[in-house]
């Protein structure tokens, strides 16, 4: 369903119009008639925003800006789908958006630490295997990983035996994960429902991955992707700084989303080093 700028604006025209009479209705004396058709009114246009909404494509957003440069966040203009969701919807959003964006930065750094995993590719730049790789039509799934998306890919990136690009590998691994843990959405209305427990075992897995990456090593004793690096007695440490961004992202939602649904989160404990991705 295609839906144009013209009926865009027309809908949020009617819903602001539908919220001014809902707050003089609402308050005057033996108006519960009156009352009733304007709450229906609200939930004819909130079912109009779900439509548009639901309608709209999956779109992932860009790489998260490194350490010190991000910008303040500033307010957006009113959405007609708006209507349709609830606070835990946006904040969802918002998680899944910084996630992703985490995921995408820290496959951007890990191709200009492994230049030699874009030539496997035959990309002509790292903007390129990008695009590809966040390409929302392709739903993270692509023919040379065997369409194996989440933990799977992460896997197959750090077997040693493996011939392929491994940062397009883990790349795709790490952000199919975090898509599927918010159930394959980017956007979220008051029909969806979050599993506190997807989310919080992507968050343990992003803690597994983190350390499986920092571990692997080839026959040689050579790290299979170069990330952490130590410069003299500097180590540079903003692959793990990315990595605790997300982890926090997705607990802090695994609370939310546990809260909404008043289910208890069944959480895992094992070490690191014996560790096993858990299902998402």
């Amino acid at each position: 369903m295609r839906v144009t700028e013209e009926f865009r604006h027309e809908l949020a025209r009617i819903a602001q119009m539908t919220e001014r009479r809902f707050r003089q209705q609402i308050t005057t004396p033996g108006a519960s008639h009156r009352r009733s058709r304007i709450i229906f009114a609200c939930f004819t246009v909130a079912a109009c925003a779900l439509v548009v909404g639901c309608s709209t494509a999956e779109v992932f957003p860009p790489a998260a800006p490194s350490t010190g440069k991000r910008l303040q966040p500033v307010e957006r203009d009113f959405k007609p789908s708006d209507i349709a969701k609830a606070d835990i919807d946006v904040a969802a959003e918002s998680h899944a958006q910084e996630c992703l964006a985490s995921a995408r930065l820290l496959m951007e750094k890990l191709y200009r630490r492994n230049p030699r995993e874009l030539r496997k590719g035959n990309y002509a730049s790292i903007d390129a295997a990008m695009a590809r790789a966040f390409d929302a039509q392709a739903q993270f799934r692509f023919a040379e990983l065997g369409n194996v998306r989440g933990t799977d890919a992460i896997v197959l990136a750090l077997k040693p035996e493996y011939t392929g690009d491994r940062v397009f590998a883990f790349g795709v691994g790490l952000a199919s994960m975090i898509f599927l843990s918010y159930n394959g959405k980017t956007e979220f209305y008051l029909t969806d429902t979050l599993s506190a427990q997807k989310l919080y075992n992507s968050a343990r897995n992003i803690e597994i991955a983190a350390w499986k990456l920092a571990d692997a090593r080839d026959a040689r004793g050579e790290p299979l992707l170069v990330s952490n690096k130590a410069s003299g007695d500097v180590v540079n440490l903003s692959f793990e700084r990315e990595f605790g961004k997300m982890i926090a992202y997705q607990d802090v939602m695994a609370e939310i989303a546990a809260q909404r649904t008043n289910r208890i989160i069944r959480r895992a404990l094992q070490t690191v080093a014996a560790a096993v991705f858990l299902p998402i």
